[in-house]
């Protein structure tokens, strides 16, 4: 099996290649329990706690010496606070995604990090995708056998219920807040506003932003889906992968297992057109709300009834 850690001569060129043209990094806090004296994989290193957030730092706010140190000039506040503490940093070179560990220690120009000797590869973790609900997106409504989409539910979100502004972290509340009120105006001044509960997970999840860095940068992933009622469905992915228009109708599948066999699915076929796309203040993540356009009665009430549990009238 390949190493997952470069060799001598491979982290020459990497260093080479940072010194060379500075790139954007993602750092993370760790949790020193766990990935102390270990550094060879991912699945031993993990956020401190649920409110830790990646933070990826812009290309021209890094600059890599010779000597093999990152400074960091003028990083976001929440960054300063993990100061002396071991920190996970991901990069991409030539496209292929590497990690090194390292500590944020502070010097006169600013925050500073020293590459180790170690740099590993970002290894592929499976996705366990959720059995009890998934959809299909497809980009031509007449043509199932084009371009095509998988969405799974996100991890964290409760679709089947409403969404409450407690779910989100508390930590970003008051950046939630902000977007809520500017999408909310927006909803409303193009008329797809309804009650606008479906706003409140596109909040959450511009706010949290969850970075994940892969081992192939650009590769295509499925969608999120962080919200869907007998009216709409909200998906959700980085802003370069929501390769989705405003305006724009598609055709989508969802299928629900039944409970005899397991094997069968409940299936789905709806037109749905995308009310509205909603991205962070960077464009670095974002949400398209889309409402159904076509829909048989019997799945209407089938969505109603599993989302309220209430009899559809």
């Amino acid at each position: 099996m390949e190493s997952s850690e470069l060799t001598g001569i491979e982290r020459e060129l990497v260093l080479q290649y940072l010194i060379d043209g500075n790139v954007p990094v993602t750092i993370t806090l760790l949790d020193d329990k766990k990935s102390d004296g270990d550094n060879s994989g991912r699945d031993s290193i993990k956020p401190a706690n649920s409110a830790v957030f990646p933070v990826a730092i812009k290309a021209e706010k890094v600059k890599v010496m010779e000597q093999g140190i990152i400074l960091l000039y003028n990083p976001p506040q929440n960054i300063k606070e993990w100061l002396s503490s071991k920190v996970k940093v991901e990069f991409y070179f030539n496209r292929l995604g590497l990690f090194f560990i390292s500590e944020l220690k502070e010097v006169s120009a600013g925050l500073a990090l020293v590459i180790p000797s170690s740099i590993s590869r970002i290894s592929e973790i499976p996705v366990a995708r959720p059995l009890d609900f998934s959809a299909v997106l497809y980009f031509s409504m007449n043509d199932k056998a084009g371009i095509h989409f998988d969405c799974y539910p996100c991890k964290g979100y409760k679709l089947f219920s409403k969404p409450v502004w407690s779910d989100i972290d508390e930590n970003v509340s008051r950046l939630a807040k902000s977007y809520l009120e500017e999408f909310i105006v927006h909803a409303r001044s193009q008329g797809t506003a309804g009650n606008g509960i479906q706003l409140i997970p596109v909040c959450r999840y511009i706010s949290e932003k969850r970075t994940e860095m892969h081992p192939i940068q650009g590769r295509s992933d499925p969608f999120d889906i962080i919200y869907v009622d007998h009216e709409r469905i909200v998906f959700a992915s980085t802003y370069a992968n929501l390769k989705l228009a405003s305006g724009t109708e598609y055709a989508l599948e969802m299928g629900f297992p039944l409970p005899k066999p397991l094997t069968m699915k409940r299936r789905l076929f709806v037109t749905l057109c995308v009310e509205g796309i909603y991205s962070d203040k960077e464009n670095e993540f974002a949400c398209a709300v889309c409402r159904y356009t076509s829909i048989k009665e019997e799945d209407v009430r089938y969505l109603y009834e599993k989302c309220t549990n209430t009899l559809f009238v």
